[in-house]
């Protein structure tokens, strides 16, 4: 359907559609599809995957055998009545994600698709939508006067107007029977209320991170995975709450994106909770370079001064030495030419700041000089007469 189409209903007037426009693949809850180029089977497309409004999605039977395809809208059943999304993923990779999942429900109990949306349903639709923001401010102040310690962020109403799913958050556990009698005397819907966490809050709101960039939950985070002080700890980060807390004051989700690179490249490292035993000192671990594979130490455990780089191999052959009861001459080894340190270079030491200017020939100057005489000369002319 293109913007301002007009279709034609079932009782032969015409239909004025919505002008909003309905383009697959701008969404981050949409899944690219690897196995488009190959064939499908017609029994590959009984299960669909529908999404609707605040990540949330669902799957559904295709009873009626609709040739669907990703970014269809179309009518499936809710309890009660019937619900309008997009369809986000067909065709093989619905099973595997339905596998994948671990779902307990069987395919037999899954709710249905009934049809492709018709202009009707979409008009209802785009009315219910037009009701979210002041149904959620109005919720809003409804909770205030009952005094609960919550706040609504954001509301979605169901495709025929007859439900809508209030979101929440809440720090403590909240009684909220009271709050559900009236919002359903206010609009005359039945009331779901789910609550949700910081997280979610921030990706459904949006903003800019401290990299610069748009908040990751609101890009393309689709699942959010729990993140633990251990997360910085193995990328050796300063546990500082104000540098690793996002805006949604929990730990920044990046901070699971490099986990899996550093736990791989630690897993072959030396122990670090063993001292280095030398004939003049004892060294004890300090912090690490996982990337470059470096280990400082320090000769005082309580303090970082004087610290001493040592490439994991020179510490792994130490802690053999050690546990045979010897004791190493020196932390460095003697024919050793590594350096703790990269010497910096300047790429543009030997380029000029004038080398993409034009050559200066010698006729070129040669006509400025000229130049400038013809002009004393004439200057002096005008100046005797």
């Amino acid at each position: 359907m293109t913007e301002n189409e007009d279709i034609q209903g079932t009782s032969g007037e015409d239909i004025r559609m919505p002008e909003i426009k309905y383009k697959p693949g701008n969404n981050k809850l949409d899944s690219y599809n690897w196995l488009k180029e190959i064939p499908s089977v017609t029994d590959e497309n009984e299960i669909v995957e529908v999404r609707f409004k605040n990540t949330r999605k669902g799957f559904f039977r295709n009873v009626n055998a609709l040739r669907l395809a990703v970014g269809d809208v179309v009518a499936v059943e809710a309890s009660p009545g019937h619900d309008i999304g997009r369809v986000s993923m067909v065709g093989h990779l619905v099973n595997e994600q339905f596998r994948k999942l671990k779902i307990s429900q069987s395919v037999e109990d899954l709710k249905k698709v009934y049809r492709k949306a018709k202009a009707v349903d979409i008009q209802k639709w785009e009315e219910a939508m037009k009701l979210e923001n002041h149904t959620m401010l109005r919720s809003r102040k409804i909770a205030e006067e009952l005094r609960l310690n919550m706040k609504i962020g954001d509301v979605e109403y169901q495709g025929d107007k007859t439900k809508a799913i209030f979101y929440y958050i809440a720090d403590e556990r909240v009684d909220f029977r009271q709050l559900i009698k009236v919002l359903a005397d206010e609009f005359r819907i039945r009331v779901e209320m789910r609550q949700i966490g910081a997280r979610q809050e921030a990706g459904r709101i949006g903003g800019i991170g401290s990299c610069g960039r748009e908040l990751c939950c609101s890009t393309h985070i689709t699942n959010f995975i729990s993140v633990t002080t251990t997360h910085a700890k193995y990328q050796e980060l300063s546990l500082n709450p104000q540098k690793l807390a996002g805006q949604c004051s929990k730990l920044k989700c990046c901070l699971n994106f490099e986990l899996d690179c550093y736990v791989d490249v630690q897993r072959s490292f030396p122990p670090r909770d063993i001292p280095l035993e030398a004939t003049d000192c004892t060294a004890y671990f300090q912090k690490v370079e996982v990337h470059k594979g470096i280990y400082w130490y320090s000769t005082d455990s309580q303090s970082s001064a004087n610290l001493i780089a040592l490439p994991v191999q020179r510490v792994r052959e130490i802690q053999s030495i050690n546990r045979k009861g010897k004791k190493v001459d020196m932390l460095k080894a003697a024919a050793e030419s590594w350096e703790s340190e990269p010497v910096s270079q300047d790429l543009l030491k030997n380029n000029s700041l004038t080398r993409f200017d034009q050559p200066d020939d010698k006729n070129s100057r040669q006509r400025h000089q000229n130049s400038k005489r013809k002009n004393r000369r004439f200057n002096d002319k005008k100046n005797k007469q």
